[in-house]
């Protein structure tokens, strides 16, 4: 299984972008993974948070194929802890063919994207910057893989 994390903009910390790499590369050495990033539209003053959401949503959805499994990071998803998340990872691996991860734009998604999607995730009840959303589900996911293979970074 090939696992895809698309995120619309780029993280502009350079801070977070240090530890989400690290964590990209370690990602690596359990499953292939890759980061996607959709750039930011331009001339967004002029466009409602609707229309945003509808250019975003056209990008997003251009990068992904009919049979992906594709799952949202969203406030109204499902809540997870790092355990279950993991089974649920490991369940994914043996039957999803791609499993494509979206961090959204400052607004979320449009409808089309939530129509498409085949799950929504949330990491937490609070509400998180991007920016920081991309660091936490980087470092969520490394600590999947090593609750699937046993490695002793997680502690109970």
């Amino acid at each position: 299984m090939k696992t895809t994390l698309i995120l619309v903009g780029k993280t502009t910390n350079s801070h977070f972008t240090a530890v989400i790499d690290d964590y990209v590369e370690r990602i690596g050495h359990y499953m292939p993974f890759d980061v996607t990033v959709i750039p930011e539209l331009k001339n967004t003053k002029s466009l409602s948070e609707e229309q945003q959401k509808e250019r975003e949503g056209e990008l997003i959805l251009q990068r992904t194929k009919p049979s992906d499994t594709l799952v949202l990071l969203d406030e109204r998803g499902k809540e997870l802890g790092s355990i279950d998340f993991s089974e649920w990872l490991q369940r994914k691996q043996s039957a999803a063919k791609n499993l494509i991860f979206v961090i959204g734009g400052p607004y979320g998604f449009s409808k089309a994207v939530y129509e498409r999607a085949n799950e929504k995730l949330s990491l937490s009840k609070m509400t998180f910057s991007h920016q920081m959303v991309r660091l936490i589900f980087t470092e969520q996911l490394y600590r999947a893989c090593t609750i699937i293979k046993g490695e002793p970074y997680h502690h109970k």
